[in-house]
């Protein structure tokens, strides 16, 4: 069976043992301990942001976006991505969107067997606890939109076992070049989802569970287009 998630111009992909359940992310087996327990706290779906923070760990999925400036005409961006406390599982594929990543390397990787670059994905083995990989890559995720402005829509950020979802942790720093404005995000920003702008571009963490789909809306500053 396979684990994945859509994600800006990729998804994860994670290759199980038999006999298990068709999932859109990955478990935590810790938390399935207690299987009573676990099927009783988890979310059936709905996108809940969390107010109080998990106490322990929970998988990180962390991005950071490099708009340039020619990003207006071209649409590509760089992209560093690091995926933290992941869960334990034999083996595990990234798998990008070919026509959406380029120049895609392994930055570093911990606490699993092995890590490499095959073509548009990277593949995982041997994934144990408190894993982390990260890579960076050349990303098409900047959207023109008919009125001239652009959006950079991410997800959906999903942790999901056989009907429920697990907590999930996701942050994404944008930087933004001169010729580019912020303009506003959804969901808006609440309890469970700070965003933090600054002269540099904008950041936001959010702390979730269910399915998670954000759209950053950007526009071109005046007189620069």
């Amino acid at each position: 069976m396979r684990f994945f998630t859509r994600l800006p111009g990729f998804c994860i992909v994670m290759l199980l043992l038999p006999m298990m359940a068709w999932s859109q992310e990955q478990v935590d087996w810790d938390s399935l301990d207690d299987p009573d327990k676990s099927l009783r706290d988890i979310n059936e779906g709905e996108l809940t942001f969390l107010e109080k923070k998990p106490d322990k760990p929970i998988y990180h999925h962390q991005t950071k976006l490099v708009v340039l400036p020619d990003s207006v005409r071209t649409g590509w961006v760089k992209l560093v991505q690091c995926h933290e406390n992941m869960d334990k599982f034999p083996k595990v594929q990234i798998v990008y969107h070919k026509d959406s990543i380029r120049k895609l390397e392994l930055i570093s990787w911990r606490n699993m067997g092995d890590a490499r670059v095959e073509g548009p994905t990277i593949q995982l083995t041997d994934i144990r606890q408190d894993a982390r990989v990260c890579v960076k890559a050349e990303s098409r995720a900047l959207i023109s939109q008919p009125d001239g402005s652009f959006i950079i829509q991410n997800g959906p950020f999903m942790r999901k076992f056989l009907d429920g979802y697990f907590p999930m942790w996701v942050t994404m720093d944008v930087r933004l070049p001169h010729n580019l404005v912020f303009t506003g995000i959804e969901p808006l920003e609440q309890k469970g989802l700070k965003v933090t702008k600054s002269v540099h571009g904008i950041r936001f963490d959010a702390w979730f569970e269910g399915r998670l789909i954000t759209r950053i809306k950007l526009k071109q500053r005046a007189g620069t287009e």
